[in-house]
């Protein structure tokens, strides 16, 4: 059974940084997955995308978050990161990771990140 589990958020200051990861467990390669990547969900909005990252390496990312973003991965302890710099308050949100395979999509269960001074 495949799980994910993020963990890293928290409480920071406009401007401040946080780290992201998430651990993929019951897949055996972080190559099985198609892409992986991060989405977000604020009060009252729908799920976004915030940045993806490919089996072969490709990268994509929001525009909201390009520049200040950066998405990463750690193939031997199938993991991936999210990188925020320069965090704004309108980065609150709670920050799920999802893996892609085949025809199937895998969620953590989300970690919330809070940017408020």
């Amino acid at each position: 059974q495949v799980q994910l589990v993020e963990s890293g958020g928290g409480l920071v200051q406009p401007g401040g940084s946080l780290r992201l990861s998430c651990v993929a467990s019951g897949i055996g390669s972080i190559f099985r997955f198609n892409r992986m990547g991060w989405y977000r969900q604020a009060p009252g909005k729908e799920r976004e995308l915030v940045a993806t990252i490919g089996s072969g390496g490709m990268i994509n990312y929001a525009d909201s978050v390009k520049g200040r973003f950066t998405i990463s991965r750690d193939n031997a302890k199938i993991t991936v990161y999210l990188q925020m710099n320069s965090l704004k308050p309108e980065d609150t949100a709670v920050y799920y990771c999802n893996g892609n395979r085949l025809a199937s999509n895998y969620w953590g269960q989300g970690t919330q990140v809070t940017v408020s001074s």
